[in-house]
């Protein structure tokens, strides 16, 4: 499919990348500070703030998520995980607000699972220079066609393909067994042909765009990555232990 010769995807990952769980108030502002950027400040979805911090309510309640690029040594990426603060299925999720209509619930129901064991990635950004190619400038993140195409020399999507894989294993460690995202058809059709599995789970509503409710099974996703991801995976997976095991020592 690729290329490149994949069998080292995650030593070449390591070369270029790390990702870094968001545990401390600094990484955090990290985090905010790229969101500001891309948001913002790039895209228009939400108004500019003098500190160049973005932020809401649900960031209180949210894992977040940073890639490091090594040569730049810089943070250029971001994600984050909502994590409900009760369980009590009264309190939503901003996709379950989104779609209250939309929602197909003989797919899946979010109110009826237990609520520790749910989650909503969001908030997944890169810094412009790090996605600036032809069609991308109206998006959060850089992931194409040019991509999955064997010819001439694909660029490995490790950025998108990195944040999005953290976020599966960060779940995974946190014992959330289901996450949920609003999403364009476009890039969920990209992340699946990588082997992320995304299922639409409703009609599209208009948000920043049209998107659509979609859902990720953690263990599903992990169990079905495929031999040549596999390496990519387990790099990832490295990062944030170290990360979380730092933390608690």
């Amino acid at each position: 499919m690729f290329a490149q010769n994949t069998t080292h995807l995650g030593t070449a990952f390591k070369q270029y990348f790390e990702i870094v769980p968001a545990l401390t108030k600094e990484l955090k502002r990290e985090a905010y500070y790229i969101r500001h950027s891309v948001y913002c400040e790039d895209l228009g979805y939400e108004p500019t703030q003098p500190d160049k911090f973005e932020l809401d309510e649900y960031d209180a309640y949210a894992l977040h998520l940073l890639i490091h690029s090594i040569k730049q040594d810089a943070f250029i990426g971001c994600v984050r995980i909502i994590t409900p603060p009760t369980d009590d299925p009264n309190w939503l999720l901003p996709f379950e607000k989104a779609c209250i209509n939309t929602l197909n619930r003989s797919i899946i129901d979010p109110g009826k699972l237990p609520r520790k064991q749910i989650a909503e990635v969001s908030r997944l950004a890169v810094l412009s220079s790090f996605r600036q190619r032809k069609g991308e400038a109206n998006s959060p993140i850089s992931l194409s066609d040019n991509d999955l195409s064997p010819s001439p020399a694909p660029r490995f999507p490790y950025i998108p393909l990195g944040l999005y894989y953290g976020a599966v294993e960060l779940a995974r460690l946190y014992n959330i067994k289901v996450l949920f995202l609003l999403t364009e058809e476009r890039l969920a059709n990209h992340f699946n042909k990588l082997g992320i599995q995304i299922k639409f789970i409703g009609s599209p509503v208009n948000h920043r765009g049209l998107r659509f409710p979609s859902m990720v099974n953690v263990n599903k996703t992990i169990d079905s990555i495929r031999p040549i991801f596999r390496p990519l995976y387990q790099a990832i997976a490295e990062d944030i232990k170290a990360e979380l095991e730092k933390k608690n020592h």
